[in-house]
């Protein structure tokens, strides 16, 4: 008898923290041990079954397509907590696959109740062509053994026999030295004889090695969030839940040979196919008498003459040989679909991007309204987008507006039916410092000790723990010379990578050509609404359509500051025709205006903005690709610069390449002209010429070579261009080939960053409120740009009843005013019944007729309060004191006048006016100037009428802006820093040991940062760390994946001017221990903040003196004081 074995019951990676088996690792040690064949079964889920049916099939093993699927007591409909159990399915063919997504998919769709669940009428239903095993101690068989409820195991197997027919369904035995696992066993194996079923030995194995147990031990630590001492958390009796070889499995179960050699036969029984590469694309439903491929003809046709002034024969030449291309590789319908759902938001007032990626490149979109960009104006080569010598799908992703994506969504679902459209699913990973620090928890260890291990990790993007100990000398030391620190880092390079939990992708969307059910296994998204189980490549692979629908923020703006421009001017703004060299655009630009002008904010890219001195439009485009690590680091930026204005820099190696490169200065900037060049040189077609693009791109070595070959004969044979130049051409192509950019992607995302130029140069106030309302959420964002917008002189007023709308809206064309929606505690229905009220009677006169014709239902007493305490009820004229002081007679008075109205009572004239009485406003003061702020700031997060930091702007040049700190900030990790700001939030803690610490916000005209201060620092400064003090800061920057704070060394109070300086001669003669204790005598009797410098004539030294040394100059006595010792003149004052 051969040894031949089968694991049937195998926990993946994608048993999220349960299992540790990374599927590739698994499927090599089963090759390894001579396996043919090898099942996945994760628990409720199948995430892994292409990638695992994939690995397998490279190995050349037979992968088994199964799920552990939790079994409810009742129906799996209802939401009790009566428990469940485990079974086992595994698929036998190609309908028992199908049947197994359908099983999966209800569990999660319909039965999720902390697991997702399914019932045994559900697995009637489905199922024809499964496998069931009775699974571990966990399953319904074993469980009424144990309960020695036999009679019952009995009546449960007879049932599972019904389901799925006595020669689908086997008894499951195994062993990992559990008492109950043995007592199960022994009843099963009498079971088995008496139903006549087979048995079937296996392993429950939920990691690779037995040494791997110790990494999948902690996973349950991180689901489970506990440590690794507790002692009632959940574990593994053992370390026996490996991928055990025959021999291993026969020790344990040879008094029972057919239970080995039955996985053998389930093995066999088992063949499903999944089919990749074919295409699977849904309908699109045409008019009568026309086909896909006619349709689309049609379309184009009809659009020419409205896009195109002449339609020459360039034109007519590529149109045909595009719908060419697309007719030949079936995708007619794809562009209906994409042509379909962007015609909707055209014609539903969706803003639409001009087109992102490569799709720019192509007529037909063009021609079809999916992008806005015409290809043969910017030379962009539709192979780029669609090559007909190499299969794939065509990818058009689209930028719709962030707040009405989901409109879009919704309509598809409605065109091709709820069941054929979902999201996709997406897995968070242990990347390498995440996994540092929950390994870290688990392990017991605190905080700090794996703060300081994870910031030995360097922040690069991609990073694992292998590269970091080959590349940190620092976090490898730690590695080699501490115990505790090896045990952390081998535990997390074994968890490393594994998948943590399943989110909904941000873009893709699936549309099927019948129920989605059918082609993958689906779940419910974490945003709601249904996603794949499958990731975004899996579902591609086997030939789903996957659509990109972006949201971009951007597009919100430039609608919504069109509809500003058209409320506050009348003007329409056609944002598709726009001039594309308006000189009042350019100019700003290249003054380097550049704040919330899409993609060109940053301060690198604003000084290559202003080098560059762009004139036009295609002037941003090389922008785009010039502003990345590669082309910045490669002087490919300064070549280009030189080359615009003249002085190029860049040689061009032969003369065909001149045309190509012309307009970008004889530099290789954009993945088409490498696409060109090795055209026009070697004769490639431009499909061959994007197969070698992406070659060079992925640096695949051995494609490379056999195509440096033929683009040396070609170039040889076509133009006589010797090997040696040819070769050197090649290779300059294959430098730039990395760092090149896909122009279609270039012009579409240029031609966005214009555009929103192009309104901020005309419109800015209206522009301002637009962006504003697109960052509305992110309170230290709006505080910001309301800098931008004031360093802009465009004025931002605070909310008031009589004008605001819900966000920021524009005032008489100028100014921006805040919107009602921003006060605390008010909400939507708050503001409405403001509006309709304002809208219906006119402007409020006062407090009373506020109180009186507003809803007091909806608008209540704190709204009021807090609309008064912000400025937004200033315009009745009254003092912000005043009306709080009359604000609860107001309400009783309005809640009385409401009542009156619903009874139907009318005044004394039989009219609706019920003369109400102005309540007199009592003489008071107006509440202090520091309280308005503090108002202003806790109600609508900004200070409006004023800044407590205004009279400090001159002392605040001195420091560094917090807004540096922030985003991808160049501060480096413990760099020492200097900063002064008021601080509008302080937590005072305690430490476990006791001691006080506090948590500060600092915040200054830029932005906001927190400081914290260590016990030491906050004893010597305590009497300046309180809400609203104005301080400096000094401290360093310290830095973590998660967060950035100022650990602060000192805090002191901020004088409002720069200190005055005084310079006191000290003659060579005075230079003296007695003159010396004479001064520190006269330092401390007039102690004060003018800094004091020590001029030492003798010696030459100029000596600034340290502050306890400084003192108050203007203090009577001190002036004669000083002569007295040093002599006439001996004082400079420098203010």
């Amino acid at each position: 008898m051969t040894k031949r074995f089968t694991h049937l019951h195998v926990h993946t990676e994608y048993s999220l923290l349960d299992g540790a088996s990374k599927i590739h690792e698994l499927v090599a040690y089963a090759k390894e041990l001579g396996m043919d064949s090898l099942a996945i079964t994760d628990h409720g889920a199948m995430y892994g079954a292409v990638e695992f049916y994939q690995e397998c099939t490279k190995a050349g093993i037979k992968p088994i397509i199964g799920c552990e699927v939790y079994l409810s007591k009742g129906s799996h409909l209802e939401k009790n907590n009566r428990g469940m159990y485990h079974l086992i399915l595994l698929a036998e063919n190609d309908t028992g696959y199908h049947n197994l997504m359908k099983i999966v998919s209800i569990g999660q769709l319909e039965g999720f109740y902390y697991k997702p669940r399914v019932d045994k009428d559900v697995l009637r239903t489905y199922h024809e062509g499964i496998i069931c095993l009775s699974a571990c101690v966990a399953g319904e068989v074993p469980q009424m053994i144990l309960q020695d409820n036999l009679e019952g195991a009995r009546r449960c197997i007879q049932e599972y026999i019904d389901i799925f027919g006595k020669e689908n369904y086997f008894l499951e035995i195994q062993d990992h030295d559990l008492d109950e696992e043995h007592k199960v066993s022994a009843e099963l194996k009498q079971l088995a004889q008496e139903f006549g079923l087979g048995l079937v030995a296996t392993n429950d194995l939920h990691y690779v090695q037995q040494k791997d147990a110790a990494a999948q031990d902690i996973l349950l630590c991180i689901q489970t969030t506990s440590t690794v001492d507790e002692p009632d958390r959940m574990r593994f009796n053992n370390d026996s839940y490996y991928l055990k070889s025959y021999d291993e499995m026969e020790a344990l179960f040879g008094d029972c040979p057919e239970a080995l050699s039955n996985t053998n036969i389930i093995a066999d029984r088992c063949n499903v196919k999944m089919e990749f590469g074919h295409l699977l694309l849904p309908e699109f439903p045409v008019p009568e008498g026309f086909d896909a491929v006619s349709y689309l003809r049609h379309l184009c046709e009809e659009a020419l003459p409205k896009r195109y002034e002449v339609v020459d024969e360039k034109v007519r030449k590529r149109l045909d040989f595009e719908l060419d291309i697309i007719n030949t590789m079936g995708y007619a319908c794809y562009f209906l679909i994409v042509w379909d759902f962007i015609n909707y938001c055209r014609s539903h007032d969706i803003p639409v991007g001009p087109g992102r990626g490569s799709a720019a490149g192509s007529i037909v979109a063009y021609l079809l309204r999916i992008t806005n960009i015409e290809p043969l104006r910017y030379h962009l080569l539709f192979e780029r987008f669609l090559n007909p010598e190499r299969v794939s799908m065509p990818d058009i992703d689209t930028d719709f507006c962030y707040v009405k994506r989901n409109q879009v969504l919704d309509y598809v679902v409605r065109r091709y039916g709820q069941e054929r459209v979902a999201q996709i699913i997406t897995f968070g990973t242990l990347q390498a410092r995440a996994a540092v620090r929950d390994v870290g928890k688990a392990l017991g260890m605190s905080y700090g000790e794996v703060d300081e291990i994870a910031k030995l990790i360097p922040r690069e993007l991609g990073i694992t723990l292998e590269k970091a100990l080959n590349g940190s000398k620092d976090f490898r030391q730690a590695y080699d010379t501490r115990q505790e620190v090896k045990k952390l880092i081998d535990l997390a390079q074994s968890v490393e990578g594994l998948p943590r939990n399943a989110g909904t992708h941000a873009a893709g969307v699936i549309i099927a050509p019948h129920n989605m059910k059918n082609y993958v296994p689906l779940q419910q998204g974490s945003e709601g609404g249904v996603i794949t189980q499958y990731d975004k490549n899996k579902v591609e692979e086997l030939g789903l359509l996957k659509m990109d629908f972006l949201g971009l923020r951007t597009l919100t703006v430039i609608g919504d500051c069109i509809r500003f421009i058209r409320e506050t001017t009348g003007e329409e703004v056609d944002i598709d025709n726009i001039p594309l060299a308006d000189e009042a655009t350019c100019a700003m630009l290249r003054r380097g205006e550049t704040s919330c002008v899409f993609q060109l904010e940053s301060a690198g890219i604003t000084k290559l903005v202003m080098d560059l001195a762009p004139e036009s439009f295609e002037d941003l485009i090389p922008l785009v690709a010039l502003y990345r690590p590669g082309p910045l680091g490669t002087g490919m930026a300064e070549d280009f610069i030189a080359g615009r204005h003249g002085q190029r820099t860049a040689k061009v190696l032969h003369p065909l390449m001149e045309p190509i490169l012309k307009d970008t200065y004889g530099v290789i900037l954009y993945q088409e002209q490498v696409m060109q060049i090795t055209s026009a040189l070697a004769g490639f077609t431009l499909g061959q010429a994007d197969i070698l693009r992406r070659a060079m791109g992925k640096k695949k070595a051995k494609e490379l070579d056999s195509m440096r070959q033929s683009f040396i004969d070609g170039a040889k044979k076509l133009h006589d261009i010797p090997e040696e130049l040819s070769d050197q051409i090649f290779s300059l192509l294959q430098h730039f080939a990395g760092y090149g950019f896909n122009k279609s992607h270039s012009v579409a995302y240029a031609l966005v960053a214009y555009e929103t130029a192009y309104l901020k140069a005309h419109w800015r106030p209206q522009f301002y409120a637009a962006f504003l309302n697109s960052i509305i959420g992110d309170a230290d964002k709006v505080s910001w740009y309301i800098n931008v917008c004031r360093n802009d002189n465009v004025k931002i007023l605070p909310p008031d009843v009589n004008e605001s709308g819900h966000n920021f809206t524009v005032h008489q064309n100028a100014s921006i005013r805040f919107g009602l929606a921003g006060i605390k505690n008010t909400g939507d229905a708050a503001v409405d019944a403001i509006i309709s009220a304002r809208n219906e009677g006119g402007p409020f006169k006062s407090l009373t007729d506020f109180c009186c014709r507003v809803n007091m239902r909806v608008v209540n007493k704190r709204v009021i309060e807090n609309m008064i305490k912000c400025g937004a009820m200033d315009s009745f004229g009254a003092r912000r004191s005043q009306m709080l002081a009359i604000m609860d007679q107001a309400i009783d008075l309005g809640a009385a006048c409401q009542r009156d109205k619903a009874n139907g009572q009318l005044g004394l004239f039989g009219d609706d006016s019920f003369g109400v009485t102005e309540i007199k406003l009592p003489p008071l003061p107006e509440i202090p100037k520091q309280l308005i702020l503090q108002n202003e700031k806790e109600i609508i997060g900004f200070y409006v009428t004023d800044h407590p930091l205004s009279d400090y702007k001159q002392m605040l040049q001195r420091f560094m802006p917090l807004h540096q700190f922030g985003g991808e900030t160049q501060v480096q990790d413990g760099q020492f820093v200097r900063v002064a700001g008021i601080i509008t939030d302080c937590v005072i803690k305690n430490t476990k040991r006791g001691d006080t610490m506090a948590l500060l916000t600092l915040e200054d005209f830029s932005g906001r940062f927190p400081v914290i201060v260590f016990t030491q620092a906050y004893h010597t400064n305590v009497k300046d760390i309180y809400e609203d003090s104005i301080v400096a800061i000094e401290g360093r920057f310290s830095v973590d994946e998660r967060e950035s704070k100022i650990i602060a060394n000192s805090v002191r109070a901020l004088p409002s001017k720069p200190p005055t300086e005084i310079r006191l001669r000290i003659e060579a003669h005075l230079e003296n221990p007695l003159v010396q204790r004479e001064l520190m005598q006269l330092f401390q009797k007039y102690k004060g903040d003018d800094c004091v410098y020590l001029q030492l004539m003798g010696s030459r030294k100029l000596i600034k003196t340290t502050p306890n040394f400084w003192v108050n100059s203007e203090a009577p006595g001190f002036a004669e004081d000083v002569v007295k010792i040093l002599g006439e003149n001996c004082v400079v004052k420098k203010d």
